[in-house]
């Protein structure tokens, strides 16, 4: 059989024996309705759990919008001039419009990555990165986590969050009041509450007992977002529904709508799984990718082999994280280390030992120098073809295989 895998900015295409795949884990389809501008138009209009934007914001008044940086698949391009357009309706000019970037701790961006986010709004309005080291305490949360926001958030009238949801591995869910923690946060915060990723409950697709979002949520007390505006993409990065309107509701329907598609029951888990982030922006490092490498641990049997295709063309993406790796004699080290000291951008280090602990091998396609991934306990391949011939050698020719084409959005349950 043939399958289409996404590798960076490129689709490549892998030949595998028919009697060993098992199961492709494919979001469910869903019929929507008119092209994809009216669906945001009607999201827009119906507002989840609080008044219409019309009620909400009032003419002159300045609005701040956090959205998702480059390395999220938010289409802002396309919500934007839309959400920008009924707000000019409002009484609000694009003078009093300032888009800011949620960058959490990535690096800053391009000036044509601002471009490609912006869309046909791009010279026309403001826009910012967003500054962990600019940031105002506003208070703790009940787990002693700091209130730090980026300043230029606090400056508007109201705040509108946009954003895109699905399965975070150990938030529970992307979307919501992520936009602001860790989105607009300063490290110090967003270390502190991802240093409860180690919990029991802080899992992909669990939200109600998650000490992570929990911790998140409570920022609201002392941030409150006026409006969300959060969609669910299909594979191909289209938008199939908008969520609009109060922060927490529409969110959890966001998240409800999101199970129905990308939840899939397994009868078992298999010897060998193929797994992909779907290609760019997920792909774009390594410190991105690890998402995807992680919901596969659902779809593996423990001592299997983990086939992992993520191009990382930008290497490994947070100095830290490369610094644990490399200095990393064993998984276990990293494992012990993040119990030990948490430090953000370690824990993605740790999150992949735990991975690599769970398996026998995990088989690693992508841009890096084989020397490199050696170090990062996986071992190298050029082709995913030759990964599977690999390792149904070794797991033999009856092995079961699970392909992932979207592990980064796709969680299987048994």
């Amino acid at each position: 059989m043939e399958i289409e895998l996404g590798y960076g900015k490129e689709k490549i295409r892998v030949q595998l024996p028919d009697n060993s795949v098992r199961k492709t884990l494919k979001p469910k389809t869903v019929e929507t309705e008119g092209a994809e501008e009216e669906r945001i138009r009607k999201g827009l209009e119906y507002s989840i759990g609080a008044p219409p934007l019309e009620e909400i914001v009032k003419s002159g008044e300045k609005v701040v919008i956090v959205t998702s940086d480059i390395t999220r698949p938010m289409p802002t391009a396309r919500v934007l001039p839309l959400l920008v357009e009924k707000l000019n309706r409002i009484g609000v000019p694009n003078s009093n419009i300032l888009v800011i970037f949620a960058m959490g701790i990535h690096r800053p961006h391009k000036e044509e990555e601002k471009r490609y986010l912006l869309g046909p709004l791009y010279g026309k309005i403001e826009s910012q990165d967003s500054d962990p080291q600019d940031c105002v305490r506003l208070g703790y949360t009940e787990n002693g986590t700091p209130i730090d926001i980026y300043r230029r958030v606090l400056e508007g009238d109201r705040l509108i969050c946009l954003g895109n949801i699905e399965y975070h591995y150990f938030a529970g869910y992307s979307g919501g009041m992520k936009a602001i923690m860790p989105g607009v946060s300063s490290r110090e915060a967003i270390q502190a509450n991802h240093s409860h990723m180690v919990e029991e409950s802080a899992r992909a697709g669990e939200m109600e007992i998650n000490p992570v979002r929990k911790d998140i949520e409570e920022v609201y007390r002392y941030c409150p977002v006026d409006y969300l505006v959060n969609v669910v993409l299909d594979e191909n990065k289209n938008i199939l529904k908008l969520f609009a309107g109060n922060v927490f509701l529409a969110h959890r329907e966001g998240c409800k709508f999101l199970d129905s598609l990308y939840k899939v029951e397994l009868e078992e888990e298999a010897d060998i799984v193929i797994t992909t982030p779907g290609g760019y922006p997920k792909d774009i490092n390594l410190y991105q990718a690890q998402k995807a490498l992680d919901n596969a641990k659902y779809a593996v049997k423990k001592g299997g082999i983990i086939i992992f295709v993520a191009a990382c063309s930008e290497g490994w993406g947070e100095p830290i994280f490369e610094e644990w790796i490399l200095n990393a004699s064993s998984p276990q080290d990293l494992i012990d280390r993040i119990k030990r000291d948490f430090v953000l951008g370690g824990h993605k280090a740790a999150a992949i030992a735990l991975v690599r602990e769970r398996v026998e091998d995990i088989y690693l396609v992508s841009d890096f120098p084989p020397s490199t991934v050696e170090k990062i306990f996986m071992k190298p391949f050029q082709s995913v073809e030759e990964a599977v011939a690999r390792a149904l050698e070794v797991k033999g020719e009856g092995a079961s295989i699970i392909v992932m084409p979207y592990g980064g959005s796709t969680l299987p349950v048994l």
